[in-house]
């Protein structure tokens, strides 16, 4: 097995040894492609939320945030034109009858550039073509490309048919623009403004994989950016800037992040300029978020749809028109993905080999371990009393089994960035070791100090 492969499969090993992430609903023998956030993972998941929401809503004064409905009138789909057109070139291998995403195939032997913008005849001709073969069995036979709509429908109601059939929203971005007269009516913001939302969206994808970076049930953070036409190239800019900024806070490594513009032939029906942001996984580069110039094209096609008028009206100019949009989408899953990858570390300390997870203090998932040397002589209720002054405050776990250097591993991997001992020394000074989860290094320090070093380090 080569390099690559064999990181990734450390990564998700590790993400099931530790309680981050766990294949859904196992004890069953599993469902395909799903997948349940443990202990640890949530925590890491709701931390990554807030260090989002906190950039990109709490400290800018013209975003604002929004929780919509996952079910959405039918005519939502329509207008969006997800019913139509939101579709991928399915082939079937004839042979082991395995089926797959025809541009992706192409895209994986051939570029991007080979599969950007083709019509369904052809990627057929283009997979005959050049005899790309089945991953599964390695045929070159299959069938001709034809749509597959990814959208989940579902019924509303009592009664299943044609007029209770709803959908599974496919996206986030559709609950901020049929909400958009509503939030600039009440909130009162004049352009440039945002709308930001966190939640659940649903694809039929035709062939998930990676672990979690591509899943059919998903988390959304996307953001939509009302904005007139007029300079919007100098508002895009400042957007890819921002959404690199923001994971470099995360601590992911900019050596493995680029930009990719989209070529105009591989462009979205609705987008004049994409942007995505990738990072290298193990399994390749693969797209960590998008910056999408949508236009008026969204608002245009629900004012058509529903026969209401949103339109916004500029106070300064005595005009009316339709708002233009940049809209930021990131991956939750993806992220998180992003950041096990990133924080996976082997090193070697005190002569023995281990392996930690180097989360940025911010965003891990315990912030420190409280460890009683022993079971007796008063060190438990010492430990127990630190843990008590810094649960209000932090993520911290109180452990007393095993020997100190097994609960040091097990923290380790967990990516706790501070450990805490309690020893015979502090019953005679008040004082603990802490020891730093990178370097190995320890330090004694004043109990009293503890809440005071530790919110310093989450800074």
């Amino acid at each position: 097995m080569d390099k690559k492969d064999d990181s990734m499969e450390k990564v998700v090993a590790l993400c099931k040894r530790r309680g981050f992430i766990f294949q859904g609903s196992e004890i069953y023998g599993g469902l395909a492609n799903t997948w349940d956030f443990g202990p640890y993972g949530v925590e890491l998941k709701n931390n990554i939320k807030r260090s989002w929401w906190k950039h990109f809503i709490q400290e800018r004064e013209d975003m604002v945030g929004l929780d919509s409905s996952i079910l959405m009138h039918p005519k939502v789909w329509e207008a969006t034109g997800h019913v139509a057109s939101f579709t991928d070139p399915l082939i079937d291998c004839k042979k082991c009858h395995e089926r797959f995403r025809g541009d992706k195939l192409i895209e994986e032997n051939m570029g991007i550039e080979a599969a950007a913008g083709k019509s369904l005849k052809e990627i057929s001709e283009i997979i005959k073509k050049n005899k790309l073969k089945c991953p599964k069995c390695g045929s070159t036979d299959f069938t001709e490309a034809r749509e597959f709509n990814m959208m989940f429908k579902t019924n509303q109601g009592v009664i299943e048919n044609e007029t209770s059939m709803v959908y599974l929203r496919p996206e986030t971005a559709q609950g901020i623009f049929v909400n958009f007269r509503n939030i600039s009516a009440i909130m009162r913001k004049k352009l440039p403004f945002g709308v930001g939302q966190i939640g659940k969206a649903f694809r039929n994808e035709i062939t998930p994989g990676n672990f979690i970076f591509r899943t059919r049930e998903f988390e959304q953070m996307e953001i939509e950016y009302f904005i007139k036409e007029e300079g919007w190239e100098k508002l895009f800019k400042e957007w890819e800037d921002l959404c690199k900024e923001w994971f470099e806070k995360l601590g992911i490594d900019k050596k493995n992040m680029r930009y990719r513009e989209h070529d105009p032939k591989e462009l979205a029906f609705y987008s004049k300029k994409t942007v995505d942001i990738e990072y290298k996984f193990p399994f390749g580069w693969g797209e960590l978020m998008g910056i999408a110039y949508r236009t008026d094209y969204d608002l245009n096609r629900h004012i058509k749809f529903s026969n209401q008028d949103l339109t916004y009206f500029d106070q300064e100019t005595n005009e009316r028109f339709v708002p233009h949009v940049i809209e930021p989408s990131f991956g939750m899953d993806r992220t998180v993905l992003t950041v096990l990858v990133n924080a996976y570390a082997e090193d070697s300390l005190g002569g023995e080999a281990r392996i930690f997870m180097k989360f940025d203090p911010k965003i891990a998932p315990v912030k420190a371990a409280i460890f009683p040397l022993i079971k007796k002589e008063g060190l438990p209720e010492i430990g127990r009393k630190i843990w008590n002054d810094l649960k209000s405050e932090f993520t911290v776990e109180y452990d007393e089994s095993g020997s100190i250097g097994k609960r040091y591993r097990r923290q380790d991997e967990i990516g706790t960035p501070f450990c805490v001992t309690v020893d015979f020394d502090t019953l005679k000074d008040n004082t603990v070791t802490i020891r730093e989860r990178d370097s190995g290094e320890q330090k004694r320090v004043k109990i009293e100090e503890l809440k005071g070093i530790l919110t310093e380090k989450m800074r």
